[in-house]
C-alpha cells in the first residue's frame, strides 16, 4: 500500500480495511440490503402501545458516533431521513462463542462514516432515547477519508458547525453528511419545482425539451461559452436562453409550451450569479403581458406555499411575501423616484450626462438601453424588496419585445423585482418579423461597437416568424433566485449542489491517484 499524501488517519483505516479482508469480512458487499425502516419515521410514530409493530426492523446508514460502554457499544446512525441510536449488545449480537463480530469488528474496525446494516427492534433506553437493540449488523462499506468533526451535544444539536465555504462548495457530499440542514434546502427546491411542473401541467402546457449547444446563441443579451463540433467543423454555443425555439414551437402549432433549462453564460460570478444556472421559460400563444402577471402571481403563490406551507419567506434579515397581487410601477417611474432624474425624452448624450452626474459608470460601446439598464440597476433595483412588477420599458432595451400599444418608445415588458434582485423577465412578444429584424440589425451595430452581449442575428428564427407567429405572451424565471428567496438564502451557491469553482489544485500520486 502505497501511503503518499495520505494523513495518518487515512493510513489507519486502509490498514483496517486490510484486517477485515483478512478476517472475511467484505467491506463493499453487492447483495440487496432490505431496508423496512427509517430513522424519523421510528421517532416520529413508536409508542409503548404499538411496540409489535417495530418488533422486527431493518435499517441502514452511516455511523455518525460510537460509544463504547465495553460489552455494550452505543453507535449513532443516519440515513436519508435522519439520526437515530443503537444499542449494540455483545451477546445479542454474537449469542454464540465466537465473538469476533463485536470484539474486533465492532469494537476495533468500525469507524465514523462507515455504512452499516441492522435489524433488531425498537425500544426506550433508561435516559428516554427511542433507540434500536440490535440483533445484527453488517458492514455495507468502509470509509477510508475521516469525516470533517462536528461536535453535538447528548440532544444532538450541532454547536460547531462546518462552515467553511471552501470546503462546503468542494465538497458538497461532505458538507450534506456534516450539515443536515443543507440537505433540507434542497429537498425544499424539488418542492419548489415540483409545484411550478404541476401548476403549469394543470393549465394545460407542454414540457419539452430544446437543444443545449446552439449554431447562435440566441433569445438573450448575454457573453456566450463557446465549443466546437468536430464532426462538422463548426464552432457552437452553449444556450443562454432556449427563447427562439420555444417561440418557434408556437410558430408550429402549439399553444403553451414550457422548459426547465440549464443556461450558461461566460459571465461573472457573485451572491446571485453562477455561470451555468436554471431557467424555467414558458411562452402562451393568444396572450399578453397583463396576463402574464396575473399568471406569475399565482404561480409562484402556489410555489411559496408548497416550499414552506406559507407564502411568506424570510432571507437577509427581511420578510417577503408572495401572496398576489404585486405592485406595479414603471421603469421610468422607477428611475425617476430613486434618482430624480426623468429620463423618458433623453437621448445616448444626455443619458450619459445622467450616469456622469449620478457616478455610473458608462462605457463607450453602451447604447441607450444598455445605459438605462445601468442607471436601473444601479440606483432602484435594490429597493425592491417585495415582490414588484416593473414595466413598459424603452425598446432599445428589448430586442424580442412588441412595442407598446398605447406608449411609443416603449415595449410590453416586464420584469418581476423581489429582495432587490430580478427574478423574472416577461414580454407581449414581438411577432412581427419586419421589425425583429430591424432589432436584430440594431443589435449588430451594437456589437460591431465592441458591446460583446449583444444579440447575434438568427435568420432561421425570422424566417420562422415570416411563416407567422400568433399573439405571444412569454416569460423567463431565474429559479435559482427564486429558490434562494423561498428557503433563505443569502447565497447562489447555496441552492446549487455543486456550484461552479476555480479547479483544484491536486497532487497525483501515481499509484494512489489525486488527493488535495
Amino acid at each position: 500500500m502505497n501511503t503518499v499524501n495520505l494523513s495518518e488517519q487515512e493510513i489507519i483505516r486502509r490498514e483496517k480495511l486490510t484486517e477485515l479482508q483478512q478476517l472475511g469480512v467484505d467491506a463493499y458487499p453487492a447483495a440487496l440490503y432490505p431496508v423496512s425502516h427509517y430513522s424519523a419515521d421510528i421517532l416520529k410514530r413508536y409508542t409503548e402501545e404499538n411496540k409489535a409493530e417495530f418488533s422486527n426492523v431493518t435499517l441502514a446508514g452511516r455511523v455518525m458516533s460510537i460509544n463504547d460502554k465495553g460489552k455494550v457499544v452505543f453507535i449513532k446512525i443516519q440515513d436519508s431521513h435522519g439520526i437515530i441510536q443503537l444499542y449494540v449488545r455483545r451477546d445479542d449480537l454474537c449469542p454464540g462463542e465466537d465473538k469476533l463480530l463485536f470484539d474486533k469488528v465492532v469494537k476495533h474496525l468500525l469507524d465514523l462514516g462507515d455504512f452499516i446494516g441492522v435489524t433488531g427492534f425498537v425500544f426506550v433506553t433508561r435516559t428516554g432515547e427511542t433507540s434500536i437493540h440490535v440483533q445484527t449488523l453488517t458492514l455495507l462499506a468502509k470509509s477510508l477519508k475521516p469525516l470533517p468533526v462536528v461536535k453535538r451535544d447528548e440532544q444532538g444539536n450541532v454547536f460547531d458547525e462546518v462552515t467553511d465555504p471552501e470546503f462546503r462548495y468542494r465538497q458538497r457530499y461532505a458538507d450534506l453528511i456534516v450539515n443536515p440542514q443543507v440537505k433540507d434546502v434542497f429537498v425544499r427546491r424539488t418542492k419548489m419545482m415540483n409545484a411550478i411542473r404541476g401548476f403549469l401541467n394543470e393549465q394545460g402546457a407542454l414540457e419539452v425539451d430544446t437543444p443545449v449547444l446552439q449554431s447562435i446563441p440566441g433569445g438573450a443579451a448575454a457573453r456566450p461559452f463557446i465549443t466546437h463540433h468536430n464532426a462538422l467543423d463548426v464552432p457552437f454555443y452553449l444556450r443562454i436562453a432556449n427563447e427562439l425555439y420555444l417561440k418557434r414551437l408556437i410558430v408550429g402549432g402549439f399553444d403553451w409550451v414550457y422548459e426547465f433549462s440549464r443556461n450558461f453564460r461566460n459571465e461573472g460570478m457573485d451572491r446571485t450569479h453562477n455561470p451555468e444556472f436554471t431557467v424555467l421559460e414558458f411562452y402562451v400563444a393568444y396572450k399578453d403581458y397583463l396576463w402574464m402577471m396575473e399568471t406569475t402571481e399565482q404561480l409562484l403563490e402556489r410555489a411559496a406555499i408548497a416550499t414552506n406551507g406559507t407564502t411568506v419567506t424570510g432571507v437577509d434579515g427581511k420578510t417577503i411575501d408572495f401572496k398576489a397581487p404585486y405592485r406595479r410601477v414603471t421603469m421610468y417611474d422607477a428611475i425617476k423616484e430613486y434618482t430624480g432624474f426623468d429620463i423618458s425624452l433623453m437621448g445616448e448624450d444626455e443619458l450619459r450626462e445622467v450616469c456622469r452626474k449620478l457616478n455610473i459608470h458608462a462605457d463607450p460601446t453602451m447604447g441607450k438601453g444598455k445605459l438605462i439598464d445601468e442607471i436601473f440597476s444601479e440606483k432602484c433595483e435594490a429597493h425592491f424588496i417585495q415582490p414588484t412588477f416593473i414595466i413598459d420599458y424603452p425598446v432599445e432595451m428589448s430586442p424580442l419585445t412588441k412595442r407598446h400599444r398605447g406608449k411609443p418608445g416603449l415595449v410590453e415588458r416586464f420584469e418581476l423585482m423581489a429582495n432587490g434582485k430580478e427574478i423574472a423577465n416577461a414580454y407581449s412578444e414581438l411577432n412581427d418579423p419586419l421589425d425583429q429584424r430591424e432589432r436584430f440589425e440594431a443589435q449588430l451595430q451594437l456589437m460591431e461597437r465592441g458591446d460583446d452581449e449583444a444579440m447575434f442575428i438568427d435568420h432561421d428564427f425570422l424566417r420562422a416568424l415570416e411563416y407567422g407567429m400568433p399573439p405571444t405572451a412569454g416569460i423567463g424565471f431565474g429559479l435559482d433566485r427564486i429558490c434562494m428567496l423561498l428557503t433563505g438564502q443569502s447565497s447562489i451557491q447555496d441552492v446549487l449542489l455543486f456550484p461552479q469553482m476555480r479547479p483544484e489544485k491536486m497532487i497525483f500520486d501515481q499509484n494512489e491517484g489525486p488527493n488535495s
